[in-house]
């Protein structure tokens, strides 16, 4: 039928970066080409947790998830499914977020099936965190 609410008809794809992908992190160079729409948060609360890596568990509403919201077309979009391991270990999922202007839309984010790590009640993945200091 018509498009997803984040897709418009040029197939462009907003996406929610809250872990490695973000600004200043190891995998932010997938998005080089990708627009840069702002900070944001998730307007549901859920768990952020740290292990090899940054996951959001979708079952637990500790707190709002604190990221960045990028534009990607469907190419980038399918290699950012590779890199997540979508569908078989992340699995993407469309959710509200709050840009940091205020305005509201329709993200993709990659959730983890289960809780698992260190839980970081902030929401907020930064530098420090993997280091355990939070």
């Amino acid at each position: 039928m018509g498009t997803n609410a984040n897709q418009n008809s040029s197939g462009r794809h907003a996406v929610f970066a809250y872990g490695t992908l973000k600004h200043g992190f190891a995998n932010h160079y997938f998005f080089r080409d990708a627009r840069f729409l702002g900070k944001a948060k998730t307007v549901v609360r859920y768990s952020l947790y740290v292990d090899e890596y940054p996951l959001v568990y979708p079952g637990q509403p500790v707190s709002r998830i604190v990221g960045e919201v990028y534009k990607v077309d469907n190419a980038l979009l399918s290699r950012l499914d590779m890199l997540e391991g979508h569908p078989r270990l992340y699995r993407r999922e469309q959710i509200e977020v709050i840009l940091a202007s205020g305005e509201r839309l329709r993200a993709w984010i990659y959730f983890f099936p289960e809780p698992r790590g260190r839980l970081i009640p902030s929401g907020e993945f930064k530098p420090t965190t993997a280091l355990g200091s939070e």
